[in-house]
């Protein structure tokens, strides 16, 4: 078979193919390539020697990694693996979105495991799983964001053969599959990409060091690098969608910027394998551009985050205002209906976390509402949080059930945490397994030192490095049947089944929107259907403007006066629909 590898620097290459070295060539047609023929199949184990040194490295295009990061590569034969069903695709628009994290979805912390869950999924009426990263990285357990070969898949969890059956088990249930890539920095143990070529250059920085090579001499290579990852992810492994974290650390002063160049990409495979595909992107920027079409100027990626919701919904229900929250807080229900009708909170207005102006507003007469995704929790405003803990830990059911109706009600693509939907009570901590001794105290001492700055005792902050920390961010599969997890859950069925069945709930236009608020009471009008909510923990009047009739309440409440004002509990939530 055909071995390749960039190496623009290097002045002599090898590939050792089972043991045996097989000299490479320059390819005159690729220059700084190298390539030569050697006889492997499927599980042959192989690594690239650069100017005769007498450390073997792993190829950085490895479909798989059988011992980790710094292993030798192996041959994977993806026409080897039988598919058990065709799969149409599943489109963005109209979609529930689930988060989850392979390793700790369950105890086993597998992909065989999690396929026993996915009935649960499926009744919940979820469309899309949105798996947090599986490229190899060091250890067992670990967030996967540290991840390098971004071909390959995280060995524990089971390698590439047991994302293929983890696809095809959604697939076989309706569900459509997401992978958050990263693309922004790899590393930094068994990162072996600098040895190769710059794929990374310090004309830019990031938080995590040189910025990946997007704009300097051999980015073309590097932008080639990511792109043809993304489309192999696409491809191979029949996902419906990628993921994108933190784009605004992606620096490209060139005309033609990466995303643009990736959206490109992917859609002209969407287009050749006649199936729906999409990039979400997770960035601060709260740019409309990311998502605006190309034709139109903008980026062309299918969907962003929109952290500005999860932010104005948060402080609502907890009252908290420290760090990014502060401008949230202070702005209260009215902040939250700013979201709710408008995107984003900064849309050019002054944030005093960042103190300076921050955002620019989404034109809501051409946006459509689904290319922003809304959700009350998610990894990162979980897991780094001091010690993980979840929105159930700090309000109370009727809290949940208001922040989750409010997710699932609005115009925007919903997205849920696992574990959300019964409002688990377990935490999900930043843990990572590192055998560099070094970097693992290193990643203790920066984790506690961060919260001691904010007035955290350094014992209190779990230590990622302790097994126990991964244990206890597991999900505790018992908790969904007993109360008051199983009435939540419950909810969170009921209103994802209204979401599928009435298209105003699903309707993409901004502009129908209504929003109408008290100091803390809220009434969302999508069409037809009001939701009402009650934040504060005293009975209150939600004006729901007009005759209406509820459909799904949190509390039992008395039903709304011929003037559409309805009574309602404290600490609760209610849909209603007009009566015409």
């Amino acid at each position: 078979m055909l071995f390749d590898v960039w190496a623009p620097s290097a002045a002599d290459v090898e590939v050792r193919v089972d043991g045996r070295a097989h000299d490479m060539q320059r390819d005159p047609e690729r220059g700084g390539w190298w390539v030569t023929d050697a006889p492997a199949a499927d599980g042959s184990r192989y690594a690239f020697v650069l100017d005769g040194s007498d450390r073997p490295l792993p190829d950085p295009r490895s479909r798989r990694q059988p011992d980790g990061p710094d292993g030798l590569s192996a041959v994977v034969d993806h026409g080897s693996y039988v598919w058990q069903r065709e799969w149409p695709g599943r489109p963005l628009p109209g979609a529930v979105l689930y988060e989850l994290h392979v390793g700790t979805f369950t105890v086993e912390g597998t992909f065989d495991a999690a396929v026993e869950r996915l009935p649960h999924l499926a009744e919940l009426g979820i469309t899309h799983i949105e798996l947090m990263p599986v490229c190899p990285f060091p250890g067992t357990h670990g967030w996967g964001y540290e991840g390098v070969s971004l071909w390959a898949v995280h060995e524990p969890y089971g390698g590439p053969d047991g994302l293929k059956r983890f696809v095809d088990a959604a697939h076989t249930h309706g569900l459509g599959v997401v992978l958050d890539v990263v693309h922004n920095h790899l590393g930094p143990s068994g990162n072996y990409l600098p040895a190769f070529g710059p794929y990374f250059t310090d004309r830019h920085h990031t938080p995590w060091g040189d910025a990946v090579n997007l704009d300097a001499p051999g980015s073309d290579e590097v932008r080639a690098y990511l792109i043809g990852s993304a489309l192999a992810w696409l491809r191979d492994y029949r996902l419906d969608g990628l993921r994108l974290d933190a784009v605004h650390a992606l620096v490209d002063t060139r005309a033609l910027h990466f995303l643009e160049e990736l959206s490109t990409a992917v859609d002209a495979l969407s287009a050749a394998l006649g199936r729906p595909l999409f990039l979400i992107a997770e960035s601060d920027l709260n740019d409309p551009r990311s998502t605006t079409p190309r034709v139109a100027g903008g980026l062309g990626l299918h969907a962003q985050w929109n952290d500005d919701f999860h932010h104005a919904l948060h402080a609502s229900v907890t009252g908290e205002s420290f760090g990014y929250y502060e401008d949230f807080a202070r702005a209260g229900v009215a902040g939250l209906a700013k979201v709710l009708g408008d995107v984003f909170f900064h849309d050019g207005t002054y944030s005093g976390f960042r103190g300076r102006t921050h955002g620019r507003p989404v034109d809501r007469t051409t946006t459509a509402a689904h290319r922003f995704l809304a959700y009350a929790q998610t990894h990162d405003q979980i897991g780094n949080r001091a010690t993980g803990d979840r929105l159930a830990a700090a309000v109370t059911p009727g809290l949940l059930a208001a922040a989750g109706a409010l997710v699932l009600t609005s115009p925007y693509t919903p997205m849920l945490f696992m574990g959300e939907e019964w409002g688990a009570r377990t935490p999900w901590q930043f843990f990572t397994d590192h055998d560099d001794p070094e970097l693992a105290a290193a990643i203790t001492r920066g984790r506690r030192r961060e919260f001691a700055a904010h007035g955290w005792d350094a014992e209190d902050i779990p230590d990622p490095q302790d097994p126990a920390t991964r244990r206890r961010s597991c999900l505790d599969w018992a908790e969904p049947d007993r109360e008051p997890h199983a009435a939540l859950l419950a909810w969170y069925r009921k209103l994802i089944a209204l979401r599928h069945a009435e298209p105003e709930l699903t309707d993409p236009d901004l502009g129908a929107v209504r929003v109408d608020h008290g100091k803390q009471t809220l009434c969302l009008g999508r069409g037809r259907f009001r939701v009402a909510v009650n934040l504060s923990a005293e009975e209150a009047v939600v004006p729901l403007h007009g005759p209406c009739e509820v459909v799904a309440v949190w509390t039992p409440c008395p039903p709304p006066d011929a003037y559409g004002r309805l009574l309602l509990p404290g600490h609760s939530v209610a849909v209603a629909t007009l009566v015409v």
